[in-house]
């Protein structure tokens, strides 16, 4: 990930929250013509101390018939990207643009970058562990949340038979978030006027997420 400091999201707590909201990500490994392939998965991370030490484990569970796992070799690099909010930023926003006219669009994002080691399991114990997890995890905010036990019991391991588990032991965390922190306040507040009246929800989550962070930075 191409990261400048200005846009490094380094507060722990902070990127725990947004890879526990994204819930899901693109999961890269490299197969044996080594080319990237990737799935997106809804995944769990225990993600441990927050140091180089401990930045803990993901958790995925990987339909059989899809031909990424039978590529994966134990230890082998992985890379699982969080998206986040994004939208287009037009140059019109820009004080400069009337001035200079040396303006150019960009692109404001969030995402999360987890890298680290694969490996793939066919246990069925440890298969129910990551299913019951992965379950609970996406149930918990329900009224009424599901559980394993709710199905047959039978039903349940013959489901268990068409999936594979994939755990990555993250030795990397990256976390950016390209919000206009470049720009001047006066072309900031530009921005954010301008997302706040789009059209488009992504595009005014943008907004309030630039002026939280603005809020917070006072």
């Amino acid at each position: 990930m191409y990261l400048p400091k200005s846009f490094e999201m380094s507060e722990w707590q902070e990127i725990v929250h947004f890879v526990e909201h994204a819930r899901a990500a693109d999961l890269v490994s490299i197969n044996e013509q080594g080319e990237p392939v990737s799935t997106l998965m809804p995944c769990i991370w225990d993600y441990g101390e927050g140091s180089e030490s401990d930045y803990g484990t993901l958790y995925v569970h990987m339909a059989r018939a899809n031909k990424q796992w039978r590529s994966i070799q134990e230890g082998s690099n992985g890379l699982a990207i969080f998206h986040g909010i994004q939208a287009y930023i037009s140059p019109s926003n820009y004080e400069a643009k009337s001035s200079t006219g040396k303006v150019v669009p960009t692109w404001n994002y969030n995402s999360v970058h987890l890298s680290g080691k694969l490996s793939v399991s066919h246990d069925p114990n440890y298969l129910l562990k990551v299913v019951s997890d992965l379950s609970r995890f996406h149930e918990s905010k329900r009224a009424t949340p599901w559980e394993i036990s709710d199905a047959p019991t039978e039903y349940i391991a013959d489901e268990l038979q068409g999936i594979v588990a994939v755990t990555m032991h993250v030795t990397k965390v990256q976390a950016k978030a390209k919000m206009s922190q470049n720009r001047s306040e006066f072309d900031r507040s530009e921005v954010i006027k301008d997302l706040k009246n789009s059209n488009s929800a992504g595009e005014r989550e943008v907004a309030e997420y630039m002026k939280s962070s603005i809020r917070e930075s006072e």
